[in-house]
């Protein structure tokens, strides 16, 4: 299905830099993440514990879309979506930056 360039600039996307990640009590595919964004702190929930570790995520960049309505998981309010692709074999990987040098809060266009 495609939407028009209108649309799509509705989704908002940022970098984001994992500061603290833990597993979700009770839950065997979810991680809890707190994300910095620059100018905010969100809490963003994934169910990627099958393929990442949270001292895999602490301190990394990645790409997150932050103006989805939050969502509740496991009781935990998610504020932002973590952006991944998956494979036909079912590898996930998460989508991060080639320069380290973009910062936090940076736009994704």
């Amino acid at each position: 299905m495609a939407i028009s360039f209108s649309e799509f600039k509705k989704v908002q996307m940022k970098v984001g830099k994992v500061i603290d990640a833990e597993r979700v009590e009770g839950s065997e595919k979810l991680i809890k993440m707190i994300v910095d964004f620059g100018t905010e702190k969100r809490q963003a929930i994934a169910g990627i514990a099958k393929w990442y570790g949270p001292g895999e995520l602490i301190g990394k960049k990645f790409v997150f879309v932050i103006n989805l309505e939050p969502k509740k998981m496991m009781g935990l309010e998610s504020q932002a979506m973590i952006l991944a692709a998956m494979d036909e074999e079912g590898n996930l990987a998460l989508v991060t930056l080639d320069k380290p040098n973009i910062k936090e809060g940076s736009p994704i266009s």
